[in-house]
């Protein structure tokens, strides 16, 4: 008998490794992402004739754990309800026990890889605040998401920024994500296995405290420490091509300085500070946690006024010429 060739040995591991949706409501279609525990196909709904994402556990990744994760990721989605947010269609079943996840397919690309295109300071600065505004949501109905970094955020076709993978959230005490006020039961907490002594999140983007083993005490700056390493990724992407290229503002950087203070009582105490700071910067005004030098005042007070400036300076140079002039 002949041995299969590799493309046919291909084509039936791809044949192994698609789920069995089952009731047949759901056509799946290729693989378009995937993470440290799930992967997203392309699908498309049946019976609203609609294209859909759809997120499965990892071949093999079939333990209650697992499960137990991606189920809760769907409930928990299905509560924040927020345009920065993706929306959950459906939780299905599937009949080897294991789950899958039924999304808004978005079309898109990373942050990173959109900030490397080029993009003006002001445009990634607005990009940031409407990746700020969506965990601000987040947290005020009491969930962190624990992993932010730009590979868990998408910039859709039409500007909107969406943050994604939020398998690892916690969701902590009411409505109010500062602190820890009571012992969240297993369905309102952390996913399972990633409890207190945990290392929770991906390095070089976590908090100190995450990459002690300590997710939970900090609260939202946690999440405020995410925010500031990406702010400062943001600060050091190139301009548009052919911009000089500059560095970054001081203001903006003793933004993102505070935002990743090694002490968690260092940084802002939540997102909406730490936005507003930014909003002063785009407006002209003060930023609170940069110490301005007179220089940089001035420069700051006069800068929304360089066009009357210049038209100022260049009537009185006009003027001083023509009294010369007329004094010969």
């Amino acid at each position: 008998m002949k041995a299969p060739d590799d493309a046919t040995v291909a084509r039936l591991q791809r044949i192994l490794d698609t789920p069995d949706l089952g009731d047949g409501r759901y056509e799946l279609g290729e693989r378009i992402g995937e993470g440290g525990m799930g992967v997203v196909h392309v699908g498309l709904d049946r019976r609203l004739d609609r294209e859909v994402a759809i997120k499965f556990l990892r071949p093999g990744a079939l333990a209650a754990s697992d499960v137990a994760r991606l189920r809760r990721e769907a409930l928990l989605l299905a509560r924040l309800e927020h345009p920065g947010i993706v929306p959950v269609h459906d939780l299905g079943e599937l009949p080897d026990g294991g789950v899958f996840l039924v999304m808004k397919r978005v079309r898109g690309r990373g942050l990173d890889a959109v900030v490397q295109g080029g993009v003006p300071l002001g445009e990634r600065l607005r990009l940031f605040l409407q990746l700020a505004d969506t965990i601000a949501f987040a947290h005020a109905a009491g969930v962190l998401h624990r992993d932010l970094k730009p590979a868990n955020v998408m910039v859709g076709t039409f500007g909107e920024v969406l943050a994604m993978d939020w398998g690892v959230a916690r969701v902590v005490a009411g409505s109010d994500a500062t602190t820890e006020t009571r012992s969240a039961t297993p369905s309102e907490g952390s996913p399972p296995g990633t409890g207190a002594g945990t290392v929770i999140g991906t390095p070089g983007w976590m908090a100190p405290e995450q990459a002690r083993g300590d997710a939970i005490s900090s609260g939202v700056r946690m999440d405020v420490f995410g925010l500031g390493r990406m702010l400062g990724m943001l600060l050091e992407a190139p301009g548009p091509a052919g911009a000089a290229a500059r560095t970054p503002p001081a203001p903006l950087r003793s933004i993102a300085r505070r935002a990743t203070a090694e002490a968690p009582a260092d940084r802002y105490p939540d997102v909406p500070e730490m936005a507003a700071d930014v909003r002063r910067f785009l407006d002209g005004e003060r930023v609170l946690a940069h110490h301005e030098t007179p220089a940089e005042r001035v420069r700051r007070v006069l800068a929304p006024h360089t066009i009357a400036i210049v038209l100022i300076g260049a009537y009185v140079l006009v003027r001083a010429l023509l009294f010369a002039i007329n004094r010969r």
